[in-house]
């Protein structure tokens, strides 16, 4: 199983930043599919969620309307579009892959493969 997160790079705030992750290797549409963030010095976060057919998305309330998640099953890939950068976004972004439950996705717990993320530097 790999998943590939592409996508990052140094950014100005306020622009907006669209991140991939590529899967292969497993039947993408039986998985639920996440993303987290992990800046220096902090603990890995939450940021959203996609059921596996795409009809449900969940959000940290910090990235609401800001960040959007999205999936093309037949593509095997997940976004995460991201608007309205802040400098606070910088960290390395991490796309990860769950058979368990929708309702627990927002835990890194409850996910089976993770990517080797993708860095996002947001400067002032």
């Amino acid at each position: 199983v790999q998943l590939q997160a592409s996508g990052g790079g140094l950014v100005q705030a306020g622009v907006s930043l669209r991140l991939s992750c590529a899967a292969s290797g497993l039947p993408f549409g039986s998985y639920v599919m996440g993303w987290f963030r992990q800046a220096p010095g902090k603990e890995r976060e939450f940021l959203a969620a996609i059921a596996r057919s795409g009809d449900n998305t969940y959000y940290e309330d910090f990235v609401k309307g800001r960040f959007t998640v999205s999936r093309d099953n037949a593509k095997n890939t997940l976004y995460l579009q991201m608007s309205s950068l802040k400098p606070e976004d910088t960290a390395v972004y991490y796309c990860a892959a769950s058979r368990r439950l929708y309702s627990v996705a927002y835990r890194g717990s409850a996910y089976d493969y993770w990517g080797q993320g993708t860095l996002v530097t947001v400067s002032s």
